[in-house]
């Protein structure tokens, strides 16, 4: 990773980042794709890809109209990733702890408002706007133009030295800066197809690299509020009832970054218990103390990380479906 004009790489290090990109174009490259895949309804039951949010996507101008450039950045969660593979726990997507269990939209919006005050010393004028998940922006095509990686057949952009565990934040310019734009990477899968043959409820499409919304175990454990049967072949997970990882875990992209760094777990004081609720209390035992908290209350409880997305009801739900498949309750 390169120094960014006047942000050294140590400060960019030391916010989490792993690399860094620019791009000037506006226009997704996959949007082709994207739209081919929302008509085929394989979205569902995603209906915020599918409305009028899916016709801003064709360009970023819609979101923002002052766009001129982009500085796209990976922000690492790999520390928690190796916490959770050292120590054999699969319950809960990598990225939800990544950040000391918080949200990472607050957290990621802040670094890269930091990011930003730094860029307007040499830039006087320059504006921007924080691009996440959360804005209708094809992101990980965004990542690919600024030459940060290549769509990998599960979906995910996969950068040739970092793997696929980071989470893209990007800062939209109203200015081009000094800087060169990069040659979008080759693909480097080659004839792999760990991920699709790994993905237990067969969530994968081959053909288009693209991910079948409605048996994803992350769809289901995340994006479904309410009660519902578990998409065909979970009985097969690894016990996983907040997210999935199964198709990062598989990649071999993946290994050499993992390697590298020293599982870790940050948690802030307020947030310890969630240890205890998602590793070493009994299934059984969560799902009572969660059937004893009031809706409100169980959102106050995890107010500010990524687990209170599915509410009390989408959690009694996941953890249920976990008990009827067996769970560790059993062994």
């Amino acid at each position: 990773m390169n120094d960014l004009l006047n942000v050294s790489q140590d400060k960019l290090k030391s916010l989490g980042i792993l690399d860094w990109g620019y791009s000037e174009e506006s226009l997704p490259q996959s949007v082709s794709r994207y739209e081919e895949w929302v008509n085929q309804d394989l979205q569902a039951p995603l209906s915020y890809l599918a409305d009028h949010r899916k016709d801003l996507r064709r360009d970023i101008k819609n979101v923002y109209p002052e766009f001129q450039s982009a500085l796209v950045f990976l922000f690492s969660y790999q520390e928690a990733k190796k916490w959770l593979l050292d120590n054999n726990r699969h319950e809960i997507a990598a990225y939800s702890l990544g950040f000391e269990g918080q949200d990472y939209h607050s957290v990621l919006k802040e670094r890269l408002n930091s990011i930003y005050s730094l860029l307007k010393d040499s830039y006087p004028e320059l504006e921007h706007f924080i691009a996440l998940d959360a804005q209708p922006i094809l992101e990980r095509d965004l990542a690919f133009r600024a030459g940060l990686g290549w769509f990998g057949k599960n979906s995910m952009i996969i950068h040739q030295k970092e793997g696929s565990y980071f989470i893209i934040g990007s800062l939209l310019l109203n200015q081009k800066l000094n800087l060169e734009t990069p040659q979008a990477d080759i693909d480097h899968c080659g004839q792999c197809s760990a991920c699709i043959d790994a993905c237990p409820t067969k969530a994968i499409d081959a053909e288009t690299r693209t991910v079948i919304a409605s048996q994803c175990i992350s769809t289901y454990t995340i994006e479904i509020f309410k009660d519902a049967e578990a998409p065909k072949g979970f009985e097969k997970s690894r016990g996983e009832f907040f997210g999935c990882d199964i198709c990062q875990d598989v990649c071999p992209w993946n290994r050499k970054p993992l390697a590298r760094v020293i599982g870790t777990l940050k948690l802030p004081e307020r947030l310890t218990f969630l240890k205890d609720w998602f590793f070493d209390l009994p299934i059984r035992d969560l799902v009572k103390i969660i059937e004893g908290q009031t809706n409100r209350g169980f959102k106050k409880k995890l107010s500010g990380t990524a687990f209170d997305r599915p509410g009390k009801e989408g959690w009694l739900k996941n953890l249920k479906s976990i008990l009827s498949k067996s769970s560790r309750n059993d062994s």
